[in-house]
C-alpha cells in the first residue's frame, strides 16, 4: 500500500509532486493482516480489500472467513457441498438459505455482518385448527422454503403462536421479527382487521403492536388504524409485517415467543398462505451493544486505522 504527498519543489516554484511512500502495514507479514482483518465485519473486509493488492490478497484468506462463520456450520452445511474457499462457503450462507431441524427451520447469515438469520416453520407454530381440513390446508408450492405451508380456508378464531430457543441466534444482537405470507383475494375477514401481536423473551414484558395482512389503511377507520403496522413486500414476492424487535443478550437457555392473534371479530377469515416467522437483525438497532467475545470494544476505529496513509515507514515509528 502507497501513500502520496504533495512536496513543494526546491525552486519555488509552488509546483509539486506526488511522492510515493511505503505504509508500516507493507512490512507486515500478510497473514497477519489476514488475523487482524478477521476481529471487524465481512462489510469492513470487503472495504479494507479495495485499499491495497495486499490488503485484497489478505481479504481472501480462509482466516478472515472462517471468523465471520458460525462456530457450528461445518454441521449445518451438508457434506455433499463442497466450496473452494471458505469466503465461497460464507457467501453461500449469506444467499442460499439451508434447512435445519428437520427441515422445520431456514438458517442463513446475514451479509453485511455475519449474524445468524432464522425462518420458523409453520410446522414449528401453534395454529388453532390446522389439523383440521375445513379450516386450513397444507400445500405444497414451489416459491415456499419448506415442504408444506398453510393455507387459511376459513376460521373466525385466528391464533398463531411460535416460541424458539435464542441459541439459534447471534448474542448480542437486535432481532426484528416477521411473518411472511401470501394474501389471497384481499383475505376475506382478515386483511382489513388490526391483528394484535406480541414479541418477546419468556418472563420479560413482551413488546405488542398492531398489524395489517393487506394493503393501505381504510379511510373509515383512519384514527383507529394510524399506528398499525402495515405489510411490505419482500424480494422473494413474498409479503412481510414487523410483529416487533428483542435483544438477544445471551445465546443459551432464554426462549423468544410469538403470537399473531384475532378472535374478536365475528366474521368467518379466509385467504392466508403462511410461510414462517423470520427473524433477522434489526437494521437500525437502538442502544446496540457490542458482543464480550470480541477482543475490541469497537472495530470501527480499527478500519478507519487499516485505511490511513501513513507518512513514515514502520522503523521511523
Amino acid at each position: 500500500m502507497e501513500n502520496t504527498h504533495d512536496i513543494k519543489s526546491s525552486s519555488g516554484c509552488g509546483g509539486g509532486i506526488d511522492v510515493p511512500r511505503p505504509s508500516p502495514f507493507d512490512y507486515l507479514p500478510e497473514d497477519c493482516i489476514s488475523n487482524i482483518i478477521s476481529f471487524t465485519t465481512p462489510r469492513d473486509a470487503c472495504v479494507a480489500a479495495s485499499v491495497s493488492k495486499t490488503f485484497e490478497s489478505a481479504v481472501q484468506s480462509d482466516t478472515v472467513w472462517e471468523k465471520f462463520l458460525p462456530p457450528d456450520y461445518s454441521s449445518l452445511v451438508p457434506q455433499s457441498r463442497v466450496f473452494l474457499s471458505k469466503k465461497d462457503l460464507y457467501f453461500s450462507l449469506c444467499h442460499e438459505p439451508l434447512l435445519i431441524e428437520d427441515g422445520k427451520k431456514s438458517f442463513w447469515l446475514e451479509k453485511t455482518s455475519g449474524k445468524r438469520c432464522i425462518m420458523l416453520s409453520p410446522k414449528e407454530m401453534w395454529i388453532t385448527w390446522v389439523s383440521s381440513p375445513q379450516y386450513w390446508r397444507w400445500i405444497s408450492i414451489s416459491e415456499a422454503r419448506f415442504e408444506e405451508v398453510p393455507k387459511l380456508l376459513n376460521v373466525c378464531w385466528f391464533e398463531v403462536r411460535g416460541r424458539m430457543s435464542t441459541r439459534y441466534l447471534s448474542p448480542g444482537t437486535h432481532y426484528s421479527v416477521y411473518i411472511v405470507f401470501k394474501p389471497k383475494d384481499q383475505c376475506p375477514g382478515l386483511g382489513d382487521l388490526p391483528i394484535k401481536v406480541k414479541v418477546g423473551l419468556v418472563g420479560q414484558e413482551l413488546f405488542q403492536r398492531f398489524i395489517r395482512f393487506v394493503g393501505p389503511m381504510d379511510q373509515r377507520c383512519g384514527r383507529e388504524m394510524s399506528d398499525v403496522t402495515r405489510p411490505e413486500e419482500r424480494e422473494d414476492g413474498w409479503m412481510e409485517a414487523e410483529l416487533g424487535e428483542f435483544f438477544n443478550e445471551i445465546s443459551c437457555d432464554d426462549h423468544v415467543e410469538v403470537s399473531v392473534v384475532e378472535i374478536k371479530s365475528p366474521y368467518w377469515k379466509s385467504g392466508l398462505i403462511i410461510q414462517g416467522i423470520e427473524f433477522r437483525p434489526t437494521k437500525t438497532p437502538v442502544n446496540e451493544k457490542m458482543s464480550h467475545n470480541s477482543p475490541f470494544v469497537n472495530h470501527k476505529p480499527l478500519i478507519s486505522f487499516l485505511c490511513l496513509h501513513i507518512p513514515f515507514p514502520i522503523n521511523e515509528m
